[in-house]
């Protein structure tokens, strides 16, 4: 429901003389602006959720470069001393250089791989988080539609499983803050 469409209906109340329906009224208003602060914190948490998994798939990306680099250097490094050569020192001095870079890439691979592994942690908490709000704004939603068929019906049951749902759907938004 949009706020002009609620200030609609408390014009068209205070015309047909109908004050007892401005708790409804007033009701449907917090329920619409809690629709609003839900929806946009569940597309924040969509949005954190596509740059983590863009970061882990960057960072694995770094992670098989590092691997291809390190293989074709194992390669470099096994056919150095399959080749017969006129200057053993100097094949020497670029197997040790070999070693050394291996030895950090060794190191950079795990480093590398742990990264990838907690931005893919961070990606679930995220969509975890997001279901939560996306559940709790239709709940939401749907708590408007009910405590507006309240001022069509003057039924008060409307109001109350409105209300009702829409305590549930604050409820499991709340949730959401509490991640995974």
């Amino acid at each position: 429901m949009e706020p002009t469409e609620i200030s609609e209906f408390t014009e068209q109340m205070k015309e047909g003389g109908e004050s007892s329906l401005k708790h409804v009224s007033l009701a449907i208003s917090v329920l619409a602006v809690l629709v609003a602060m839900v929806t946009v914190l569940g597309h924040r948490e969509h949005t954190e959720a596509v740059l983590m998994q863009a970061r882990a798939t960057d960072t694995w990306n770094e992670y098989q470069a590092h691997n291809i680099r390190s293989e074709q250097m194992t390669l470099t490094s096994d056919m150095l001393t399959l080749q017969p050569s006129s200057n053993s020192a100097a094949v020497q001095d670029k197997l040790g250089e070999y070693a050394k870079h291996q030895a950090k890439w060794k190191d950079d691979l795990k480093e590398e791989s742990d990264k990838a592994k907690e931005f893919e942690h961070e990606v679930e908490v995220a969509e975890s988080k997001a279901v939560k709000f996306d559940m709790g704004e239709a709940l939401l939603q749907i708590a408007v539609v009910l405590a507006s068929i309240t001022l069509l019906t003057r039924k008060q049951s409307f109001f109350f499983g409105g209300l009702a749902l829409g305590i549930v759907g604050a409820i499991i938004a709340a949730l959401g803050f509490l991640g995974h």
